[in-house]
């Protein structure tokens, strides 16, 4: 018996440690704000991989939200599920989201203060999670695509964004030279949202210099790569959705590649 106790000890103790995706707890302030949301990233390795400023839709840190964060994190990226609204600020409704969206968009310079805190926030958790820290980007869906918008027009050096129909106007269109990351902008190509203001801001995103990609899928509509979206104008199309994430796994690799 003791044989038989000291043999399964052995395999125990030389079993590999599973993998266990983290989803991590972090708060920040920006001014007298204070905000909450989470880092997230599979622990299977200590390997430094780049970190993505996570945006999620206008309904802000939800369940859904921590795994649609879990998803994209995988086993490439450290994510910070970022949160724009304030700790205690979570919708419950479309009329309630659609009011701090109000909020945000009548202050651009607190909407932009507060995402590029966000960046702030996960460079610093290259102290505590697997993170290179000088490998950065950030993604969106819906209102957190305009946010990630408002984060290259404010001229955040990090290496590119991306948005998954996300609005594309600004009450402060990006200057001159003022966009130091690289755009890829993932459309529904039957979006009645942006279609008035897909050309304005592609004359914007040339005015300023930036390098910037612009895809429409056809047929989809807004929210296309949320799963939940099943309304008319905001609805989950299946093959957008798996097309869009393939080619913002593919702009990524390409702009860390290139740091």
């Amino acid at each position: 018996m003791r044989r038989i106790l000291l043999a399964i000890g052995l395999m125990l103790a030389t079993a590999p440690v599973l993998a266990k995706m983290q989803a991590r707890p972090v708060e920040w302030n920006v001014g007298n704000d204070h905000f909450s949301g989470y880092v997230v990233y599979d622990d299977a390795g200590k390997a430094k991989r780049p970190g993505l400023v996570m945006v999620p839709d206008w309904y802000g840190v939800t369940d859904s939200a921590v795994e649609k964060a879990k998803h994209i994190a995988g086993t490439d990226y450290v994510v910070l599920l970022t949160d724009v609204y304030g700790k205690d600020v979570r919708p419950k409704s479309s009329e309630e989201a659609l009011a701090q969206v109000k909020k945000l968009n009548a202050d651009d310079a607190a909407w932009r203060a507060r995402i590029n805190k966000a960046v702030d926030v996960l460079k610093a958790q290259a102290r505590s999670a697997p993170l290179d820290a000088s490998k950065i980007g950030a993604l969106g869906y819906c209102f957190g695509g305009s946010t990630v918008l408002e984060l290259a027009r404010s001229g955040a050096d990090i290496a590119g964004v991306v948005t998954f129909h996300g609005g594309l106007s600004t009450p402060m269109p990006a200057k001159a030279g003022a966009i130091k990351a690289s755009v890829l902008v993932l459309n529904g190509a039957d979006d009645k949202g942006t279609a008035g203001d897909i050309a304005g801001f592609q004359q914007e995103m040339n005015d300023a210099g930036a390098d910037w990609q612009f895809v429409n899928f056809s047929g989809a509509v807004h929210c296309f790569a949320l799963p939940t979206a099943n309304r008319p104008g905001c609805m989950y199309d299946e093959r957008a959705a798996k097309r869009s994430e393939v080619m913002m796994r593919n702009f990524f690799a390409e702009r860390f590649a290139a740091k």
